[in-house]
Formats: C-alpha cells, structure tokens, sequence
C-alpha cells in the first residue's frame, strides 16, 4: 500500500537514549499482558501482535535512565493504553455503540481509588484488571497530589474518547483549536507527562504544579508528541480505522490543501511545539524558581522533570520510525546525502534537516518589522446569527461611566509616571465601554450597567496602561512590582487593604468593594482568580514585546482568553446561576468547548477589528492575524483569510455544542430540568456576549482609521469630565445613536 503523503523532515535535536534494561522490560512486559488477559483470546492482540508493536522499546527510548524494575512498571502501563486504545475501537468505535462505551467508561474509575484500602470492583475485562494491578503497584511510591493529578489524566484520556466516538458517529472534523485541546485529553501525553514524574523520581513541586511554565511545558510536550503521532498514524487511522480525530486530516479539510501539504503545516506546528518548550526551559524556569523561592532541591526535581519530557520527546520519535504500527517509509531527511548518520538513535543527527526546520521559522518570529503601514482594517462578513438587545439604561450610563473613571484618576498622569496620560474624557467617551455592557447583559439595571461598563473600563485602561508605562521602556520589574501589589485590593475579608496609590489600583479597590461584597467566600476566591489570571497576562505580552517575539500560534490563542480578559466576563455571567448549577458541569468537555468557542470567535474578533490600532501604531506582536502571517508566511489578506475560517468554524462549534453535546451532557448527568433550564440560560448569555462584542465593536471609536490619527485630544482647562462641555457630551451621545439606527438593519440591531 502506498503512502499517502512523504515524511517530512523532523525538528529533533537531542539524540535519543536507550535504557539498557530494555530485554528485562521485553520479558516482563509480555507476560504481564498474558496474566491480564490481553493476548491469545482477548479478541484484540495476538502475541505477534505485542511483539510487532515493541512497547518495551517505546518505554526504553523515552525512559532512557530509570532502574529496571521501573522500566518494567511503566512498559506495563504502555502495554495497557495501548491496549485500551485497540479494546475500545474494536468493542464501540467500529460499531458506534455509544451507549455501550459510556457504561465501560464510568466503571474504571473506580479501579483508581486515591486510598489503596479502599476495596475495588472485580475486573470483568483485561483493561480493569490491568488497572487495578497498575495503579496498587504505582501509587504507594507517589504523594496524594501525583495520584490526583494521575487519576484526573487517566480519565481523561479514557473519558474523551467518547468525544472521538460522538464525532465518528457524526461523521465530523474538528476545527484545528478544539483539536489541540481534545487531542492533549484522547491522546495521553499529560497522562504520559505523569509517568516520567514516577519514572525519573522528580515529582512537580506543589508550589508550581499551576504555574504557566509548567504547564507550558506539559502542553508544548503533549501537542508535539500527538502532532508527531497524526503524521507517522496517518495511514493506520485513516485508512484502516475510519478515524477521524488527526491533525492531518484536520489541517487538510480547514484549509483546503493536499494531505502532503496538511501534513507539512502539521509538522512546522509541530516545531514551533518544540521551539515552545525550549524557549520556556530557557526563559521561564529561572524566574519561576526565583519569584516563589523554590528550594534547590524542588528546582532540581523540575528540572528534572523537564530533561525527563525531552527525553521522552526524542525517544518517542525513534520509536515511531521503527514500529510496525506506523507509516515510517520515506523520510523526507534519509533521501539527503547532507542528513547525517543513519540507524537506531541518529534521529537528531541529520544537519540539513536540522537547519530547514530551525532557520526560517524560528527567525521569521523575531524579525516582525513594528509600525509597518498596514491601512484600515479589513473587515469580513461575521454572519453572527445573533441580534444585539441593548439595556434601556444605555444613555444614562454613558457619562456616569466617564464620571467613574475621572474620579478613579483615569484621565489624568498618575503622579511620578511617565506616559502615563493614556487617556481623556473625549476618547474615553467614544470608546462606549457602557455600550458593550448595554449588549452584553441586556437585561441589567443602571445599577448592574454601571459595574459592568466600569469593569470593561477598568480592564481596558490596565491593558492600555501596561503596554505603555511599561512595555516601551522594557520595565518588567516594575510591570511585576505592579501586578503583584494588584492582589491587595481583592481580600477575601475585605480586611486590611492598603490606600491605592494609583489610578488602576484605586479603581480596583472601588470595583471589588462593590462587587464582591455580596459574595460568598468561593465566588469572591473565583473572581479574584479570573482577574489576577487576567493581570499575569498582561506580563507575558510584556516579555513577548522586550523579546520581540511574534508568539507561537497555539500559546498565542490560550492566552489571548485571558488578556481579553474572558475568564473575568465569564466569572461574572456564572455568578448569577448559582449553586443550582455543580462546578463540575463547568469543568466538562462540552461546556469548555462551548464557552472557549465563544472567547475564541470574539477575541479573534477584536483582533481583525484592531489589525491596524495594533500593527500599525502600536508596534504589536499579539494579533491573531500577525500570528497567522508569521507562521504561514502569507500575507495580510490571505490570513485574515484563515482567521475568517476559524472564527467560523468556532461558531459553527458553538452551535454544535448547543446542539448535540448539551443534551447528552444533560442526560449523562441526570439533571434536573431546573438546572437543565439554568444552563439554557446561560446559553443565552454567550449569544449576546457575542453579539454585544461584535456591536461595540462595529459602533465605538477605538479602532478606525480616523479614531486612530488625531492621537490622544488634550483640554487646555485640566482633565477628567470637567474638561468637556456637557453640551458636547450630549452631542456625542446623540451622534452614537444616529449611526446605530442607520445600521440597525443589518444582521445586528
């Protein structure tokens, strides 16, 4: 059978290693699987079977220096995904017995419990005996939050494979961004990343379990080991199995090319996944350890950790150029008499293709030429199915909401800082912050409005702010300094907050007073979280600015919900469902899905409408449109383009989640039609935050060419409301309202 498409040349650096205990982990491994039932008359692996895919020699690559006893623990943990994997297709993905697959997954659970005296079911297939041995033989050596990190993995892992099922029953390809984020749940490799936390004997501290860094760098190993695997399991699962879940085929039908040119896309992000990784080793791990005075031996274990993730990298990919499970004819490097040595462990040796996936690519993120003329920005055809309904309250914010803002000290230089005058009452009125809030909650009171618009105010003036006071002169420290001292203004208690020394804290402190003391102590702890996950974004755009680094398109997608400030926003819409609705609905695949579509289209959104504001004026690197350019190497209009695409296909899962996922959703958890009712609702809140966005977007001035070449308008009689007349005011608001009526017609009211 021939290929589907060349091997392309691979990014791989670090040579592989092999463990010399690899016979001992062959012999144990094979009868292991045998005790467990997996081999002759399982239904699903023949001895030959076991022996054709080598997992001892995956397991011996990608552990390369743990013991042999060790060794052996993790093969046999390998032997059982993989094994699960092959169970579970032939048992329900090749019939499509949904149903059926559900009930086998929620019974392994229960064969993962976090205190071993606790008694187990009786397995009734090899997959839960294999399970209840692995995890007695694995967890005593590990501390209670391994074990819980672990199980969370391991469910996943097994549970999304249910989202795999439901697509193959429908007969859909996901869009690129929820595969990547699918794809780290089906395909192991956070599960993987937990197995060389035991293997190497270095456990992620607590302390930084959280931490951006390491979980970049879990999900940086995760996307280039599952990146790795779509292009050598092509062939098998698309051909053989039906799947539908690759990342070539994915690439293939979003953007309209041949599977060779899909699979070299899927490789280039496979390499910038690499580049990720070791940008983050190199530049994160210091500062982390420093910032949270981890102690030396902690450092050491990350470390560690992170040496253990590259390993498996590099061992992971000989494995997949020698298993017979795999397409690993006619690699791309191997044709070139430049490509180095040959055999076992040569995989990182061959110079030319060394150089063609390191040069270009990785330069290209650093040479982006700020201030380029880049015109108005081009708008496209949203469609946005949803109308926008406006708060009756709308006028009567408007000027309250400058009012707040002159008061906090907003329109005016924060004292002792430099360009530090971003705003005045006349820009800050165009901007129409109490627009948005009018579409984004429809139905709130002048009270509500207020709070609203002020915090959309109040986030946009620290997004403003930042970039400015901080980013032009590169002050990081102080940027840190800054953030950190944000903190203070959120106590739990509302107990010994300090006296605001600027503007953005003090408009902080007036916010969270107002807004959180109504709260219980969990809703206030999750606001404060939204917003400080909000603020620390602001600090990673800073270090991207000093490094001049166009950053990597799926880093730069997972954080622009947070600089948008969406966990804040959505934080905000949860409160009112209140304990009706369990934290647990939130934390499932479909409602991810659902509210991560709807960041994504908006925030992608502002980009297209902001493209000039940013590129042009501004000298930034965080636009999704840039990250397009960049890593396609295309022009403005062909990545608007591939913006335009994914912004439709993120509603269009949107939609399909409402749709099919919710229901299912619904009856898997039994829920009450109250709750069933709740959700709806919340439903509903995501089409007008979407519809509300698009609005503001389309009516204020903040992104025109023409709102964007007078600059900054200075009063000569000081700053804040007092500067503008009152007349002017009502002018202004009047003229609002005329472009909005003239438009009114339109897909959005």
């Amino acid at each position: 059978m021939s290929q589907p498409f060349d091997l392309p040349s691979f990014y791989m650096v670090h040579p592989a290693r092999l463990n010399p205990h690899v016979e001992e982990a062959k012999a144990h491994s094979k009868k292991w699987a045998r005790g467990m039932g997996m081999l002759e008359g399982s239904g699903v692996w023949e001895e030959s079977d076991l022996d054709a895919h080598d997992y001892p020699l995956l397991c011996a690559y990608t552990h390369p220096d743990c013991d042999g006893p060790a060794l052996s623990l993790v093969t046999d943990w390998y032997v059982w995904v993989f094994f699960f994997d092959d169970h579970f297709l032939e048992l329900f993905k090749r019939t499509q017995d949904r149903e059926g697959g559900k009930a086998y997954l929620d019974r392994l659970p229960a064969f993962m419990p976090m205190d071993l005296s606790t008694p187990v079911p009786e397995p009734t297939n090899p997959v839960e005996a294999g399970l209840a041995d692995l995890w007695a033989r694995t967890v005593p050596h590990m501390s209670r939050g391994w074990r819980e990190r672990f199980a969370e993995s391991t469910k996943n892992l097994l549970n999304e494979s249910l989202w795999e099922l439901s697509n193959i029953n429908e007969g859909r390809i996901a869009n690129p961004v929820e595969y990547i984020e699918m794809r780290r749940k089906v395909g192991g490799a956070p599960w993987s990343a937990g197995l060389i936390e035991y293997a190497t004997g270095a456990e992620v501290p607590p302390a930084v379990a959280e931490s951006r860094p390491l979980r970049v760098l879990k999900e940086t190993f995760s996307d280039a080991v599952h990146l790795r695997n779509d292009l050598f399991s092509y062939q098998r699962e698309i051909e053989d199995e039906g799947e539908l879940s690759n990342g070539v085929l994915v690439l293939e039908k979003f953007l309209h090319c041949t599977t060779q040119e899909a699979a070299n896309a899927v490789n280039d992000l496979l390499t910038s996944r690499m580049q990720q990784f070791e940008a983050t080793t190199l530049t994160e791990l210091a500062p982390l350890f420093a910032s949270t005075g981890l102690p030396a031996k902690e450092c050491a274990d990350v470390l560690a950790y992170a040496k253990g993730l590259q390993d498996w990298q590099s061992g992971g990919h000989e494995w997949h150029m020698v298993s017979s499970r795999y397409m690993n004819e006619k690699v791309a490097a191997a044709a070139s008499p430049l490509s180095g040595p040959s055999g076992l462990g040569t995989s990182a040796a061959g110079i030319k293709a060394l150089l063609s996936a390191t040069g270009a690519e990785r330069l290209r993120g650093h040479t982006h030429i700020p201030f380029q003329r880049v015109g108005p920005s081009r708008l496209p055809d949203f469609n946005l199915p949803y109308k926008t309904t406006l708060s009756p309250h709308l006028e009567a914010a408007r000027p309250r909401c400058v009012e707040w803002a002159s008061r906090m000290g907003m329109l005016e230089p924060q004292l002792g800082v430099p360009s530090s005058d971003i705003w005045d009452a006349r820009k800050l009125y165009g901007y129409d912050f109490p627009l948005c809030a009018a579409g984004l909650h429809p139905d709130a009171d002048l009270e509500a409005l207020d709070l609203g618009s002020q915090w959309l105010t109040w986030g946009t003036y620290g997004d403003d702010y930042f970039p400015v006071v901080f980013g032009r002169p590169r002050d990081l420290a102080g940027a840190k300094l800054c953030n950190e001292r944000l903190s203070l203004f959120m106590p739990l208690d509302f107990a010994d907050m300090p006296v605001p020394a600027n503007a953005l804290e003090r408009g902080l402190a007036d916010l969270w007073q107002r807004t959180a003391a109504p709260m219980d102590e969990e809703a206030r702890r999750t606001l404060r979280t939204s917003i400080e996950v909000m603020t620390e974004s602001w600090l990673w755009e800073l270090d991207n600015q000093a490094m001049h680094r166009v950053p990597d398109p799926v880093d730069y997608i997972e954080m622009r919900r947070l600089t948008f400030g969406a966990p804040l926003t959505m934080s905000l819409c949860r409160l009112g469902n209140g304990p009706q609705v369990p934290q647990e609905i939130y934390r499932t695949g479909p409602m991810q899905n659902l509210e991560n579509s709807a960041i994504d289209y908006s925030a992608l959104m502002n980009d297209v409408f902001s493209y000039q504001k940013e590129i042009e004026y501004e000298g930034e690197v965080h636009n999704g449109v840039l990250v397009v350019q960049n890593f396609f190497d295309v022009d403005y209009p062909t990545a608007l383009g591939i913006i335009d695409d994914l912004m439709k296909s993120r509603l269009s899962q949107f939609q399909h989640v409402v749709t099919h996922e919710l229901p299912v959703l619904y009856d898997d958890f039994d829920l009450p039609q109250e709750t069933r009712n709740i959700l709806d609702g919340y439903v509903r809140e995501l089409e007008n935050w979407m519809a509300g966005i698009y609005t503001w977007h389309r009516d204020c001035h903040r992104y025109r060419e023409e709102d964007l070449s007078h600059g900054p308008l200075k009063t000569p009689v000081g700053f804040g409301m007092a500067a503008v007349r009152p007349d002017w005011l009502r002018e202004f608001g009047r003229a609002a309202d005329l472009q909005m009526e003239a438009t009114a017609g339109g897909a959005q009211d």
